[in-house]
């Protein structure tokens, strides 16, 4: 973290290629032996800690008053109109949340801000459901444009373990250039292999090496191999969840009535599900109600009136999409209903969303972005394989048929 106030922006990206020669996550001072999670607001800040990725949390989760009782001000947050954002993680993976707690101590009062590079493992860039603490975290960071860049390390980096790792760099004073933008460096293959493994680290990052993720870096978008750095919007990674309901159709219902939550309980018991039968009404809306069948509000006749309806969901056909907050809207209101109207509707005509469970989610996939995939054999070389089966089934045919 960029924490002196004369340090130029030079020296601040040197200490991004710094992190990227991080032998094994140690540093030559001692790093503090609390847990940053637990300490005091003003102490928490430790320059020399590191993400405790892939360890349980859980004693602190309860020492700070369990996962839905947490009030510290680093973990809930005023975000997007919610005053109780929850930056809150599973507790058995609390590294996110350690970045959350150093961002809380960014500078914000000095010309060059801060700036963080934190090592963590993939889970950072996808775990967690839309609403989940991770994705919230991600979610809050990308849309306060705090992150500049991530960068993929090469494998067997360190002793104990072979995992993929990300350097997430982070900063409050952003280039006007990288303003709403993301950049993703792939550098898994900028490494040099060590003469003899240590454990398992079988490579190292030279400073050759780190040169060209500190180029790829500076470059930005006007570094010109994709195949190492591409760079997105903000918003490219981020979707709504939304839920899609079908109505519970059981045979014998009276499509003209309103059903009681105790008799659809009792239906739902009894009864017998059945694709012909009419959907089952479990509210009957006021009669200025207007129809939405996207959103599950029908037109029905009930005791001989037109009314606008609700039915019963059948929670066995509930499914649930992913929709890109990029997703184009073309003629319709918005990204969600073009792409209801493209996937779902044409295979479930009495589907509908359930607007009150959409929720916004981000995830970073390295694999979607840089994927390289293998060369298909050629013609040529299938037929030979074919041909070299074919004869040695023909010798192992008359190996047997000279021994019987």
């Amino acid at each position: 973290m960029n924490e002196h106030p004369g340090r130029t922006r030079y020296e601040s990206d040197r200490c991004i290629a710094a992190s990227a020669r991080c032998r094994d996550h140690r540093r030559t001072s001692r790093p503090s032996e609390a847990d940053s999670l637990k300490l005091p607001i003003d102490n928490a800040f430790k320059p020399s800690t590191e993400p405790p990725y892939g360890k349980s949390w859980k004693t602190d989760q309860d020492r700070l008053g369990g996962a839905k009782k947490i009030i510290d001000p680093r973990f809930v947050v005023n975000h997007d109109n919610d005053s109780e954002y929850s930056l809150v993680t599973r507790s058995s993976d609390g590294q996110l949340m350690f970045l959350a707690n150093l961002i809380s101590k960014m500078k914000q009062g000095t010309e060059l801000g801060s700036r963080i590079a934190s090592v963590h493992n993939g889970s950072s860039l996808f775990t967690g459901d839309a609403g989940q603490g991770e994705s919230n975290i991600r979610r809050w960071i990308i849309e306060n444009d705090w992150l500049e860049a991530i960068v993929a390390l090469p494998l067997k980096m360190f002793y104990n373990t072979g995992i993929a790792t990300y350097v997430w760099v982070l900063s409050n004073r952003k280039e006007d250039r990288r303003k709403g933008k993301v950049q993703l460096i792939d550098a898994t293959d900028w490494f040099t292999p060590l003469r003899k493994n240590l454990g398992e680290k079988g490579v190292e990052v030279s400073s050759a090496d780190a040169d060209k993720v500190l180029e790829a870096f500076k470059a930005f978008d006007e570094y010109d191999d994709t195949d190492h750095s591409k760079v997105f919007d903000g918003a490219d990674f981020g979707y709504h969840k939304i839920t899609i309901e079908r109505p519970l159709r059981i045979a014998g219902v009276d499509p003209h009535r309103v059903y009681t939550a105790k008799e659809i309980k009792q239906l739902k018991a009894d009864g017998v599900r059945d694709e012909s039968a009419p959907p089952l009404i479990r509210k009957a809306l006021p009669y200025a109600a207007t129809p939405d069948p996207l959103h599950g509000r029908y037109e029905a006749v009930v005791d001989g009136r037109a009314r606008v309806v609700e039915y019963e969901p059948d929670t066995e056909l509930r499914d649930a999409e992913q929709v890109p907050l990029t997703e184009p809207a073309g003629d319709y209101a918005d990204g969600i209903e073009a792409f209801f109207r493209r996937e779902v509707e044409p295979y479930a005509a009495d589907a509908w969303i359930d607007d009150s469970k959409t929720k916004i989610g981000y995830e970073i996939s390295f694999t979607r972005h840089f994927y390289k995939p293998a060369p298909m054999r050629t013609l040529a070389e299938i037929q030979a394989d074919i041909r070299a089966l074919e004869a040695e089934t023909e010798d192992l045919i008359a190996e047997i048929a000279g021994e019987a």
